[in-house]
Formats: C-alpha cells, structure tokens, sequence
C-alpha cells in the first residue's frame, strides 16, 4: 500500500472523480468521507476506487432512478467499487513483482511534514486545554498524543530520507490512540445522536450493502463525528493538506 505514494491523494483524488462525474462541485457528506475511510481501511487500490465509481454511474445512467436524477451518494458505488478491488488483486496476484526504483522522489518535504504535524499538535493542545477543567482523564490523553507527535518530529531531523512508512505507523497509532479515548469519554446522548444520523443517512443503501461493509462504513462514521465534536484533526499522512 505504501509503495505509491500517490495513494495519499486518495481521498482528494476520490472526491474530485465523484464531482466530474456528477456535474458538479458540492461537498462531500460525512457519510461519504466515512465510505472512502471504509475502502482505505480495507485497502481498496485508488484505481480499483475510481473504476468501480465509474461503472456505478454507468449502471445508475441506464436505470429508471438515474432518469433526469444525479447519483447522491458514493453508496451507491460500493459494490461496483470492491468488484472492482477484488479484479485488481487477482491481476496483481498472477502479475510479475514489479521492481522498485532505487531512488524514488519523497512524497513531501521535510517542511510540508513539520508544517502538517505541528498544525495537529496545536489543534490537539488546544482541545485538551478545552477539556482540562472538567475531563481529566481525556486531556491526558490528549497531552500524551500532542507529546507523541512531538517526538515524531524527531524524525524528521535524522539524517537520510524520511522514513514515511514508520512515520505513517506512529500516527496511525496516535489515530487509533485518539479515537479510543473519544469513544470512552463520549456522553450516551452523543453516541445515540451519531447512531441516529448514521442510520438515517445509510437507510436507502442498506440493501446494497454487505453487513461487513455496513459495520465500517458506521465505525469511520462514527469516529469522524467524534472527531468533528471535539475539534480534532487526523493525523495520518493520508489527510496530509
């Protein structure tokens, strides 16, 4: 997965195909971020993603709902997107290893990467001071995962190129980190409000929908809300920019 570094476009590179294939440039919902989350967390190629949107919209063009209506939600492509994903790996596994260049060109550089991680230091100090007089235990957590992040710029003062595999590893963990702590601290009233938008906005795609598929696109859901509630940023390199 990390050897196309294109592949931290892959959210933006998503959004942008589903715009030009709808005619027009409209924001992405939070359900639709929690679906492209779903295809990254199962490690859908970018190319599999964006041939799987195209066939959707050619199959909804040539049915009755797609007559004078634009296809509304990146749902609809979930099928036709993980059929696709599962063509890419059974080419890749009858496909010849592909050699890696000895020198590739770094993805960013050290600036943009001490620009991004310390925006989210910031961003996540600045929660945690938010919360210092009444949730203890939540701006520990989050003055830990800023103390992290810290240490992580320590990487990119050694010598050599940037590791961006290992650095990418220390944030996932950070990630996974934050969103733990904001599911244990968050109120049974939000977590019912979240259920209920998550429900509501999934109703007319269920059917489609396999339940394994359901259950990540509702926990990306779920932590994008969380994150959204308390003002805090992801930090992995795949929402770099």
């Amino acid at each position: 997965m990390m050897e196309n570094w294109n592949y931290f476009n892959y959210f933006t590179e998503i959004e942008e195909h589903f715009w030009k294939k709808r005619g027009a440039h409209l924001l992405v919902s939070p359900i639709d971020w929690a679906i492209m989350e779903a295809w990254q967390k199962a490690g859908v190629p970018l190319e599999a993603a964006l041939k799987g949107i195209d066939r959707a919209f050619e199959s909804y063009s040539r049915s009755r709902r797609g007559a004078g209506k634009p296809l509304k939600s990146l749902a609809y492509c979930t099928d036709a997107v993980l059929e696709a994903a599962e063509e890419s790996q059974e080419a890749a596994a009858g496909a010849q290893p592909a050699t890696r260049k000895a020198e590739a060109k770094e993805a960013f550089s050290r600036e943009e990467l001490r620009g991004y991680i310390e925006k989210n230091m910031a961003l996540v100090r600045r929660a945690a001071e938010r919360h210092a007089a009444e949730r203890a235990a939540l701006t520990a957590m989050l003055e830990e995962v800023a103390g992290s992040l810290s240490g992580a710029l320590n990487l990119l003062d050694a010598p050599g190129r940037v590791d961006l595999e290992d650095l990418e590893r220390r944030l996932t963990i950070l990630d996974e980190k934050v969103h733990a702590g904001l599911l244990s601290q968050a109120s049974e009233e939000l977590l019912l409000k979240i259920r209920r938008e998550v429900d509501g906005q999934l109703a007319a795609y269920r059917r489609k929908m396999k339940a394994e598929q359901l259950a990540l696109v509702e926990k990306q859901y779920l932590q994008k809300r969380l994150l959204d509630e308390y003002r805090l940023p992801r930090l992995s390199l795949f929402y770099f920019g």
